[in-house]
């Protein structure tokens, strides 16, 4: 058995073994480790000869074979006795480490584990599918067996779980062969951090649709986004923080940055139910700097030390930079998503410009265009809070039925109307009178009032623009490098089209 493992172990399940052969087969290039997880088969004694003949002419592989009980998280129902014999075959077969969960090594027979172990390296696992507690209780359980390696797998409920784990792993894994990590979406920190802690390595999964734990990454995305072959000490980590978080573009764009500039960081999505445990996160992992989405832009102010005018205009901040002193100050770049991609097209000093919308985005907007001299007017469904932002930014409203009688230089949607949806559109077509239009709303990225603006040959603004240039600025605050922002905005788009065509078969 090889002393020094990759960091990733591809966890491979299949319905059939000739299924988990070919797949293990059509990724084993990039993933010499791999985990066989041989309780996902009806019948796992008929995948051990399949395995050897893999196993015989791929001879860089190492593999696990696991076989997981039904009551301690797997799909085995066997007896324990069978358990036993299907890892002894895996083994003999070519299976360099086999996995045995806690609960059946206590019930085995010592000299059978042992008789195991003189020909295989032996992982005694424990998983908790509830929380992250008594990690040290648990591992002293497991010392009493003698193994290769000790494998603890909690659950992270908070944030904060992430960062008992890597304590734990960092105070331990000096004395004892240490495999651990969080599952659930709140686990993804421990995933990739785990191994700069201490963990001897993690598991990634063969794609989003195939994963053997909750919260497991692809063992593609590890290595391509998150780059966790070069995660080490020095890396810095950055993240963005919301509730939900899964489905946000910002690891894939940011990392891709950091990839590009040779920065020695790595960008996480932070799952973060309550702001005092995000604020405890940043402290303890620490993290240099963290985008903030919602529904946490306003709401994080009172927990900064200090921030740019944009933040205190706006009244919203998603950007945070912890200082060295430990010190969280705040800025806001949606104004450069706005007035980047503006700037590129027209000039923006004395142009007239419609507005959308009065929240947060909208804010952002009316600010950043009034103080490059633009004419802002404003539309919003509550005619209150629009009159409230026109007096702040000492901008104009207007009201709907006054919109055909006005041509605007630009209109800016600022409201979510459109998002995810190809039918809704914020405007009628003869309220649509500009030289551009811009939509904020970057899902789908031609969305139906671009679409229009189009057709009426109206030069157009995708809000996937405002994402990478907002993007781009907080780059830039985070590292002193200039953005990549064409390598961004090429990334994104890859990934938006991505997603919609995995949409498609629902929508068909």
């Amino acid at each position: 058995m090889p002393l020094r493992l990759p960091k990733v172990c591809l966890a491979v399940q299949a319905d059939t073994a000739d299924e988990l052969v070919d797949i293990t087969e059509s990724m084993a290039q990039d993933n010499p480790f791999v985990e066989f997880r041989l309780d996902y088969l009806k019948q796992p004694l008929t995948a051990v000869v399949k395995i050897r003949r893999f196993l015989e002419t791929h001879q860089y592989i190492t593999a696990i074979a696991t076989c997981r009980r039904a009551d301690h998280g797997g799909k085995y129902k066997g007896s324990f006795a069978s358990q036993l014999e299907i890892l002894t075959k895996a083994s003999a077969a070519g299976c360099q480490i086999v996995d045995v969960e806690l609960e059946s090594a206590l019930k085995a027979k010592p000299e059978a584990l042992a008789r195991l172990r003189r020909t295989v390296g032996l992982i005694v696992s424990f998983h908790d599918f509830r929380a992250t507690r008594h990690l040290e209780q648990t591992l002293e359980k497991m010392l009493k067996i003698p193994a290769d390696f000790y494998k603890i797998v909690t659950t992270a409920t908070t944030l904060s779980d992430n960062v008992t784990m890597m304590k734990f792993l960092q105070t331990q894994s000096d004395k004892h062969a240490l495999i651990g990590l969080c599952m659930g979406e709140q686990g993804i920190i421990s995933r990739v951090l785990g191994v700069r802690a201490g963990s001897a390595f993690t598991f990634g999964a063969v794609s989003a649709q195939q994963k053997t734990a909750s919260g497991q990454v692809s063992a593609r995305e590890l290595r391509s986004v998150y780059r966790i072959d070069q995660v080490d000490a020095a890396t810095r980590v950055y993240g963005v923080a919301g509730d939900p978080i899964e489905h946000s573009l910002s690891p894939v764009i940011i990392n891709t940055a950091l990839r590009r500039e040779n920065v020695n960081g790595v960008y996480l999505a932070l799952h973060a139910k309550t702001l005092k445990d995000l604020i405890q996160c940043v402290r303890e992992i620490p993290l240099h700097g963290f985008s903030v989405t919602m529904p946490y832009k306003q709401a994080i102010l009172e927990y900064l030390d200090n921030t740019d005018a944009h933040t205190s205009k706006i009244g919203a901040c998603n950007t945070v930079v912890r200082g060295q002193d430990g010190k969280l100050y705040g800025f806001n770049t949606d104004i450069a998503g706005v007035v980047r991609p503006l700037e590129q097209r027209l000039t923006i000093e004395n142009a007239k410009v419609l507005v959308l919308g009065a929240g947060g985005a909208a804010r952002a907007a009316v600010f950043g265009l009034k103080e490059r001299g633009a004419e802002v007017w404003i539309l919003n469904r509550t005619a209150a809070t629009a009159q409230k932002l026109a007096r702040q930014a000492k901008a104009h409203t207007i009201k709907r039925a006054d919109l055909r009688k006005t041509a605007f230089d630009v209109i800016i949607n600022a409201t979510p109307v459109g998002m995810g949806s190809m039918r809704e559109c914020p405007l009628k077509d003869d309220d649509i009178q500009a030289k551009v239009v811009f939509d904020m709303v970057y899902d789908p990225v031609e969305t139906h009032l671009l679409q229009i603006a189009r057709a009426k040959g109206i030069s157009v603004i995708p809000g996937v623009e405002m994402f990478v240039h907002q993007a781009a600025r907080q780059f830039e605050i985070w590292t002193g490098k200039p953005a990549p922002a064409q390598d961004m905005l090429r990334v994104v788009t890859i990934a938006l089209q991505e997603r919609a065509k995995a949409r498609e078969p629902e929508s068909a």
